[in-house]
């Protein structure tokens, strides 16, 4: 935990990492709180249409050991895999939590992906188990017979179970709440988290029980030294991405932060702004479209809000929207940076330093944070190369890319971990997001891998090649616009391209589909048959 201090060079100057060599995640998030303060309220489930929940930290530790009882109790064992399908919800929370104190892996995945998304991620895990709803469950189902490693899947909301498939709340009231935790090593696997890249299918961080260390000095940073008096944590970031799932649930309730999860189907800002007031949410993570999308609400003050803090990351934020906060939430908001296998490394904090809008923010106390050259050169102020971040004894990076040791090979150098994205270091240590170093696109707060959108548009049949780029769009940041070659016999209708989009929308996902569709009868290539997708976004900002 950081003390407040005056100044920045202060707090990164007499800062060290004393991480114990025994430590498990669930026990620090869940039962040490059960212990010390049992009837504070841990986590408020508000779901549209049904009663608002309050469960204590007690209530917190009672049912994730019946669930990690229940887990054991259907052969899940220590170092296995166990997906959670589901939005925010009681019900996820308690399944990382209890999956952690039993030494397995969790997986978060999001409720918006599609079969073959799904089927991607849980067949590379090898997952052993499965954690959904009702509402989720017919996904699975279509590709059930494609996932040989799966053995139970626990449904929510089920009614009664049958074979493989379980009943949540009905398995869970006959399972004892006594489980010891298992001891964890600080180095032992806890979560694979998956992310986009450029090429083909996504890749799974595995990240160890060590990096709720190495998150927490960002985290305390960009939310001006939480936990004061009064914290309340909401964000509209699904707990499927590391983003709602460790920068706001887990690292909150290390600090004891009550949470509320709310289960929306689509963000609403007006609704967000009502949630935050009626609940007396007092800070936040939001990515910039989400706050774009509530500058467009008029006399926001009428809502009541009280807000402390809102941490803003996902995609740049800019000057424009950063003064927009001071002057219609009234607070400043500390922008920060990371990404799934290295989180929070940059970060804000306004309490003690000047904000510079536009700026990420300094590096968090712990991390070394560079500006490095192709041949890992550290480069001097102003100049551009690579954000990378030196990875002896960080606690926050990866342990490695889940069996793609290939993959974990490219991003490292010279103990530099690269973080695939170019930027500058100013002379007073603040770093400047210029771009991305790949062809990552960045739409409403989602890292969006193209190989990923061109594979699954490659499956339509009448779809003989396929290239994916992000385009400029004042709201989202970036919109997805697919150029496509048809296969003989197919015209590019306006037809077809709605097909195209249901199509990506039910395969991969809604957040994944092309608003834009351009059908081509050539693309640009390399000698060796790469698609190059540089030119095509060099000829998209010449036609703006």
């Amino acid at each position: 935990m950081l003390t407040k201090v005056e100044t920045y060079e202060d707090l990164y100057g007499n800062f060290g990492w004393d991480i114990p060599d025994i430590f498990n995640m669930g026990v620090d998030v869940c039962d040490k709180h059960a212990l010390a303060t049992p009837s504070k309220p841990g986590l408020i489930v508000v779901d549209p249409g049904r009663p608002t929940i309050t469960y204590t930290f007690a209530d917190l530790k009672r049912l994730s050991d019946k669930l990690a009882n229940l887990f054991t109790a259907k052969g899940l064992e220590r170092g296995e895999r166990v997906g959670i399908l589901m939005s925010q919800s009681v019900e996820a929370a308690i399944s990382h939590v209890a999956a952690w104190k039993m030494a397995a892996v969790s997986i978060p995945l999001f409720t918006l992906f599609g079969e073959d998304a799904l089927k991607f991620r849980l067949q590379n895990a090898g997952a052993r188990m499965l954690v959904t709803d009702t509402e989720n469950l017919p996904k699975i189902e279509a590709i059930r017979d494609e996932l040989p490693d799966l053995r139970s899947i626990l449904v929510v909301d089920l009614g009664s179970g049958d074979g493989s498939l379980i009943d949540f709340w009905g398995a869970m009231e006959k399972a004892s709440d006594s489980f010891t935790p298992v001891e964890t090593s600080c180095e032992d696997p806890s979560f694979i988290c998956y992310t986009s890249g450029t090429t083909g299918n996504p890749k799974g961080a595995l990240h160890a029980h060590r990096t709720m260390f190495g998150h927490l000095s960002g985290m305390e940073m960009f939310h001006d030294f939480l936990p004061q008096d009064g914290d309340r944590m909401w964000t509209p970031a699904d707990w499927a991405w590391i983003g709602g799932l460790m920068n706001c649930l887990m690292c909150s309730w290390h600090h004891g932060v009550t949470n509320v999860a709310y289960r929306a189907k689509k963000y609403d800002p007006e609704e967000s702004l009502r949630l935050m007031a009626d609940y007396e949410i007092r800070n936040s993570f939001m990515p910039p479209t989400a706050l774009n999308l509530m500058r467009q609400v008029s006399d926001i003050p009428s809502f009541g809000t009280r807000m402390r803090t809102i941490a803003v990351a996902g995609e740049p934020m800019g000057a424009e929207l950063f003064h927009w906060g001071k002057e219609n939430l009234g607070i400043t908001f500390n922008e920060f940076y990371g990404q799934t296998e290295c989180n929070l490394i940059v970060a804000n904090c306004q309490e003690i330093m000047p904000p510079k809008p536009g700026a990420m923010g300094r590096a968090a106390p712990g991390h070394i944070v560079e500006i490095v050259d192709d041949d890992g050169n550290v480069l001097g102020p102003g100049e551009e190369g690579e954000i990378a971040v030196r990875r002896a004894g960080d606690p926050v990076l990866l342990l490695e890319y889940w069996r793609n040791a290939e993959a974990t090979a490219e991003k490292t150098r010279d103990d530099w971990w690269r973080m695939g994205d170019a930027g500058t270091k100013d002379e007073d240590g603040y770093f400047w997001f210029v771009g991305r170093a790949d062809d990552v696109i960045t739409s409403a707060g989602y890292r969006i891998g193209p190989g990923e959108i061109e594979d699954c548009l490659c499956k339509h049949p009448a779809v003989t090649l396929a290239a994916a780029i992000g385009v400029p769009d004042p709201v989202r940041t970036e919109n997805i616009k697919v150029f496509i070659k048809l296969a003989a016999g197919h015209n590019g209708s306006p037809e077809l391209g709605k097909d195209i989009q249901a199509f990506v929308k039910k395969h991969l996902s809604p957040h994944e589909y092309p608003r834009l569709i351009e059908f081509v009868s050539d693309l640009p290539m390399t000698a060796t048959g790469k698609i190059k997708r540089k030119d095509l976004r060099d000829a998209e900002i010449a036609k703006s």
